[in-house]
């Protein structure tokens, strides 16, 4: 059994990689004013490369056309940014605990920057899709490493909590967000600016960074990077998100699905033996077995599946059904992202007075009722049934976003933040590739033909939502019970 997975007391002091470096916290976690700039730094790169995963979106019809390519060309656009965000999170989560978290936070932050410019001056689709690659693999540094500059700049505890749950608020607004920035930004300017608008945030953030963040400098000696561990688990997971993103343009039977999905199952397999062969593997075999990295994942990927799915489908439903443009579309989707803003706000207050599994099981259900309600979508406007829906659906992703980092970095050495960062983001980015290909392909088959929207199909697409997110309550309750076991409220 290895020491990678030893619990600190719940009270520590977290001052380094649990002694591996002597200094203070890499956030100047005290309440000075470094350690609120750093925060609020790792907070605004979370939020952009979370943008990012669904601002394009509102830009394909554009792109197309002024590129001349087909729709299934420009689908590539997304699924490049899918397959390196998600293949690489796990990787990027590990070299930050490795090599230092601060340092590829900035290397993430200045890949996905050039990335960024070097697809809003694309003139060519080729070029913008390998961008968009390249971007991708920027944001698998930026977000793992962020997450664990969290969770290693504060102690376990009520601080940590409240940055937690910033940091869960701002990855809810940051997807909702996108619908509506990129529909002001196309219809304002035009689609190269939902890649530019990066750029001058990327360069604020890497002068500021080497200013409010510190770096953490663990010893390595006898720890080197798993290259062949790396490579094959993204590999795998790069194929997976690719089968996933292929199911709604080719189906589910198709080569274009089963041949990745035997490869994705080949290389995972692979992945396994080595992990179990090696003195130093890329993901310790102890941390598979805390309960709270697996519940936390399972939650993850299933908010993951709902929120990518009902983002596509509901934009199509207002569009299509209630004949609203694509900006008065994101700003009806806009109050979700406003409630996942104030659930994280008060995340720490809820958790002192309910205790983070009953968090967990309130927004679970929570999600379950908002989506019990988008099943009976109006056929017309003039309801108010989807803004209170798409409220408590925004609460519930929120809240179990938030109470899912904090059980799944309470008792991890520090030592591994990083690569637990890079499991929880994977397990969101798989589920939201799961869900933008699942829910609009139930619509489909259900009553939809792939220009018209229908009622009937847009009600099914959520009712598989209200599945994962009913799902995703019993695992919460599961947590909550065995946690009672042990006297943890």
């Amino acid at each position: 059994m290895s020491h990678a997975a030893t619990a600190k007391p719940p009270d520590a002091t977290i001052t380094g990689d649990d002694h591996d470096h002597p200094g203070p916290a890499r956030l100047a976690g005290e309440t000075g004013e470094h350690g609120r700039l750093g925060l609020s730094l790792i907070l605004v790169a979370a939020f952009m490369v979370v943008l990012d995963f669904s601002i394009v979106n509102v830009a394909l019809s554009s792109i197309q056309r002024e590129l001349d390519v087909s729709a299934a060309a420009v689908q590539w656009v997304v699924t490049a940014y899918a397959i390196a965000f998600g293949g690489m999170l796990i990787l990027g989560g590990r070299a930050g605990d490795l090599y230092g978290r601060r340092r590829l936070f900035l290397a993430g932050i200045g890949v996905f920057t050039a990335a960024s410019l070097a697809g809003g001056l694309a003139r060519d689709p080729g070029l913008l899709i390998a961008a968009r690659l390249v971007q991708g693999s920027g944001a698998a540094m930026v977000a793992p490493a962020a997450l664990s500059l969290i969770t290693t700049g504060f102690a376990e505890g009520p601080r940590r909590t409240r940055a937690l749950g910033l940091y869960g608020a701002t990855a809810s607004v940051g997807f909702v967000a996108g619908q509506v920035l990129g529909g002001v930004l196309v219809e304002f300017l035009s689609w190269r600016s939902v890649f530019l608008v990066n750029v001058p945030v990327g360069l604020a953030a890497l002068l500021l960074a080497p200013h409010v963040l510190r770096e953490s400098r663990p010893t390595r000696a006898g720890r080197h990077l798993d290259l062949t561990g790396a490579l094959l688990i993204t590999l795998a997971v790069g194929a997976l998100v690719f089968a996933v993103s292929q199911t709604a343009t080719t189906g589910i039977d198709s080569v274009g699905v089963l041949a990745p999905l035997g490869l994705s199952a080949l290389a995972g397999a692979a992945f396994a033996a080595n992990e179990h062969r090696r003195p130093d593997p890329l993901v310790q075999p102890a941390l598979l077995h805390i309960h709270g990295l697996r519940d936390a994942s399972t939650l993850m990927l299933l908010l993951g599946l709902w929120n990518g799915g009902e983002m596509l489908v509901l934009s199509v439903y207002l569009q299509q059904v209630l004949q609203l443009s694509p900006l008065q579309a994101g700003l009806s989707i806009a109050p979700q992202g406003v409630v996942g803003l104030v659930t994280g706000l008060l995340g720490a207050r809820l958790t002192r007075h309910l205790g983070i599994h009953r968090v967990l099981v309130v927004t679970g259900t929570a999600a379950t009722v908002g989506f019990a309600a988008l099943t009976q979508l109006p056929t017309a406007g003039g309801s108010h049934l989807p803004l209170a829906a798409v409220t408590l659906v925004g609460f519930g992703t929120a809240g179990l976003a938030f109470g899912s980092m904090v059980t799944t970095s309470t008792g991890i050495a520090d030592r591994d933040q990083g690569l637990v960062g890079g499991v929880i983001n994977t397990s969101r980015q798989l589920g939201a590739a799961m869900g933008a290909a699942l829910l609009p392909t139930v619509a489909n088959a259900v009553d939809r033909t792939w220009h018209t929207s229908t009622v009937v199909g847009d009600r099914s697409a959520m009712l598989a939502g209200l599945v994962a997110a009913a799902l995703a309550t019993c695992v919460a309750l599961k947590g909550r019970f065995r946690a009672q076991r042990h006297g943890v409220t």
